[in-house]
């Protein structure tokens, strides 16, 4: 495989670790970096692709030139709806069509290397666990779980949720807590918030890291994604994730 991965046993996992570098890679362009994949989407220019590459790199560019390809083709020609359309609406449409890349290359590779009936199902089940592109990238991620924690914990108010933040200058932070505090303060709500996702990996939320969210969207990201660190973050009187701050005029 390109982009700085290859899958050297040819397991389940090996593919699995395939796709989730590659979505990653892929999730990272249409929400952290939005602003300069926006720009790469030229509508002048020729077909564009994104790509996802396995080491969590993407790129914009012209297709494969060999017919047939080594892998299947991402969505051609996304540049050109870029102006035609809402910035959110055109993201979303590349996220729609992205997701259906990745399963088609994750399964071009199981096809390939002769994967049963069983394999599949169980490569199916681990990409299924994780949220689609569609899902980070337009916040039914985040949506989906709130109704989730709030379908199981009834009418527990968001309360609890503050007790896991501080306020600093307008900007919540998720910070690393002492053990003794994670078990006083988390015990109760722990499947509630460990189903939390970053609005730009679409990773789990975890106690041991950095997290900050969003005042316009709010969404929530780990630190380390959108190049925040907790000393910069008692500075920020608001927080603009990249993708808010990429739409200003646009929208």
């Amino acid at each position: 495989m390109d982009g700085g991965g290859a899958v050297h046993n040819r397991s389940v996992e090996d593919v699995f670790s395939d796709f989730r570098g590659r979505r990653n890679g892929v999730i990272k362009a249409l929400t952290v970096d939005v602003e300069e994949f926006y720009q790469q989407c030229d509508p002048d220019k020729e077909n564009l692709c994104l790509y996802g590459f396995p080491n969590e790199v993407w790129e914009v560019n012209l297709p494969a030139e060999e017919v047939p390809p080594e892998l299947p083709e991402p969505a051609l020609g996304i540049n050109f709806a870029r102006d035609g359309m809402q910035e959110r609406d055109w993201l979303a449409l590349v996220a729609v069509h992205s997701d259906s890349w990745l399963l088609s290359v994750a399964y071009y590779f199981g096809a390939r290397f002769g994967f049963d009936k069983a394999d599949r199902r169980r490569l199916f089940n681990m990409i299924n666990d994780l949220p689609t592109v569609f899902e980070v990238v337009t916040g039914l991620a985040k949506k989906q779980v709130k109704e989730k924690a709030s379908s199981a914990n009834g009418s527990k108010s968001k309360s609890s949720l503050k007790t896991r933040e501080t306020e600093t200058q307008g900007v919540y932070v998720r910070q690393p807590l002492a053990r003794e505090d994670v078990e006083a303060l988390y015990e109760e709500d722990e499947d509630e918030h460990g189903d939390t996702l970053c609005g730009a990996c679409g990773e789990n939320y975890a106690t041991d890291e950095f997290w900050i969210c969003c005042d316009i969207c709010e969404k929530w990201f780990h630190g380390k994604c959108v190049r925040i660190t907790p000393a910069k973050a008692v500075h920020i009187n608001q927080y603009k994730c990249p993708s808010c701050s990429s739409k200003r005029s646009r929208i």
